[in-house]
C-alpha cells in the first residue's frame, strides 16, 4: 500500500482497532476508535449495531463536510524500540448500499467473529470507505522514521 514497508502493511492488515480522525467543516477534529479492514488500497469501518446515542454520527456528517480524513493504528511497549504505528491519509464517503458496500460487510465480518454473532450485514448503517492518498509509518526500532 503507497510504499509502505511490509511490516507496515502487516500491522495495517492484523490491526484490532484503528483511530479514525475528521473535522467538518467548522474545522473541530474528531477522534475515534473503530474496527476496520484493509482491502488492496482502501480501508472500510461500519457504522455497526453497539450502542450509540444514533446512528447519524458525526463522523459521518463531517465527511459529508470535509471527506480528508486520518487513519492511525499503533503498537505500545514498555520497552520503546518495539513502538510503531501507521498512518493513512485519504478521502472518504460513506457508502450507504451497493456492491461495494456488501463487499467491505463480508471483509469486516471475515475480520472480526464478532459481526457475524450480531448480522452485521442485517443491521450495519453506513460503511465508511477510505481512498488512501498517503501512506506514513515508523517504528523505534529504525535509526529514520
Amino acid at each position: 500500500m503507497l510504499g509502505l514497508a511490509a511490516w507496515a502493511v502487516e500491522l495495517l492488515a492484523t490491526a484490532r482497532v484503528a483511530r479514525l480522525a475528521t473535522s467538518g467543516a467548522d474545522g473541530q477534529p474528531l477522534v475515534v476508535p473503530v474496527c476496520y479492514v484493509l482491502e488492496g488500497d482502501r480501508l472500510y469501518t461500519a457504522v455497526d449495531a453497539k450502542p450509540k446515542r444514533t446512528r447519524e454520527l458525526r463522523r459521518l456528517r463531517d465527511i459529508a463536510a470535509n471527506p480528508r480524513v486520518s487513519l492511525i493504528v499503533d503498537v505500545w511497549d514498555e520497552d520503546w524500540r518495539q513502538l510503531r504505528w501507521v498512518r493513512v491519509d485519504g478521502a472518504a464517503t460513506a457508502l450507504i448500499e451497493g456492491a461495494e458496500r456488501t463487499r467491505a460487510l463480508a471483509a469486516l465480518t471475515a475480520k472480526y467473529p464478532q459481526y457475524a454473532t450480531m448480522q452485521l450485514a442485517a443491521v450495519a448503517g453506513a460503511v465508511i470507505a477510505i481512498t488512501a492518498a498517503r501512506a506514513v509509518a515508523w517504528r523505534g526500532d529504525e535509526e529514520t522514521a
